[in-house]
């Protein structure tokens, strides 16, 4: 059950849809809400000195950090629930220990739906064998992983990583997730968009292209739907996490290629050549595709990539700004009709709304 104030905030985000996409031959919007509380599975938080005393902190949105705008935290309701027990052990901790409290200037937090953990310390000093020791046992204390960061160091006690687990349509998939490196941060809503965007992705044959994959959240489950899977990816550390998704969980239909949207436009319409496909033996002439899965930054897709986007049957579009889509739709709709839409509630009472859309090419 949702509270009066949750399902008000969710229909203004609906209405706010409704009303950006006027004008437009559009369906309904599926809805698809978020638990309240707890949905987060990282959080952030500054440390606060005060005499020899520490407490997590935020700060009013929009002023300066300092004491006037100072919000001491005991907890965080938004982030999962083994990220709240783990943040009073934590700080109790960090607090009797000078060797892990002295210049500590902020904690991030990384959980999965299974309890695992990963915590960052951030530093105004350099760690040295005292802090490792410190941190070491501490880490074993909790059962947790640990991670000490500060100006040009890091130094990671067992591991940087997590590893998720999420249920699509009753298959479970394994992620590492990297510290630092983009993640979903609602796991449930995460799980119900894999689960609609597969359900648009239902198709007999054909190969799937995919742009911007990152750790190849959706890429795993897409590729049950699909012969093969072309994604692209810039990022080298997303890359190395999505070559070990791919293994993990033994997708050996998926090939990963590390160019940008951009450049791949360029290699797919033969006015480049990539020296990093030729390296990986990717040929695009091999390739059938009659889909297209994107899922852009807040910046949306560049004039060039809309071009390509137009030549396919299918596009499946996943949208973290309703404007940049609203924009992208104008060029989109000269060739493709909208035949579903989708609103995933990630980030229940903000202003921010994920979106999706399934677009079909007109009939010539």
């Amino acid at each position: 059950m949702h509270s009066p104030a949750y399902l008000q905030q969710l229909d203004d985000k609906t209405a706010l849809l409704r009303r950006l996409f006027s004008g437009i031959p559009m369906p309904e919007w599926q809805v698809f809400p978020s638990p309240e509380q707890h949905y987060r599975m990282r959080a952030e938080f500054r440390i606060w000195h005060e005499g020899d005393g520490i407490s997590y902190a935020m700060f009013e949105r929009g002023q300066k950090a300092g004491t006037a705008s100072l919000i001491r935290l005991t907890d965080f309701p938004a982030a999962s629930a083994s990220i709240n027990r783990l943040m009073p052990l934590l700080l109790a901790e960090l607090s009797a220990d000078p060797l892990l409290k002295n210049r500590l200037y902020q904690c991030e937090f990384l959980s999965t739906l299974s309890g695992e953990m990963l915590v960052s310390l951030i530093y105004h000093r350099k760690l040295d064998d005292g802090w490792k020791h410190a941190a070491l046992a501490l880490q074993k204390k909790l059962g947790i992983f640990i991670i000490g960061r500060s100006k040009g160091q890091k130094l990671v006690l067992a591991q940087d990583f997590v590893t998720e687990t999420l249920t699509v349509n009753g298959e479970t998939f394994r992620y590492r997730q990297t510290e630092g490196g983009f993640t979903q941060p609602n796991a449930a809503v995460c799980e119900k968009m894999l689960e609609w965007t597969c359900d648009c992705a239902q198709t007999p044959n054909g190969d799937l292209l995919e742009l911007y994959c990152g750790n190849g959240n959706f890429t795993l489950p897409l590729s049950r739907r699909f012969r093969r899977v072309l994604a692209t990816e810039v990022s080298k550390t997303s890359v190395q996490a999505a070559q070990w998704n791919i293994s993990a969980n033994g997708a050996d239909n998926i090939r990963i290629a590390r160019l940008s949207a951009e450049e791949f436009t360029e290699a797919f319409n033969g006015s480049r050549e990539f020296r990093r496909l030729q390296k990986q033996q990717i040929d695009l002439a091999e390739y059938g595709f009659s889909t297209v899965f994107v899922d852009p930054p807040r910046a949306g897709v560049d004039d060039d990539t809309l071009k390509l986007l137009a030549r396919f049957d299918r596009i499946i579009y996943i949208s973290c700004n309703p404007e940049t889509l609203r924009a992208n739709l104008d060029a989109l709709l000269q060739t493709h009709t909208v035949e579903r839409a989708a609103l995933f509630d990630q980030f229940p009472f903000t202003g921010h709304i994920e979106s999706g859309l399934l677009l079909h090419k007109k009939a010539v």
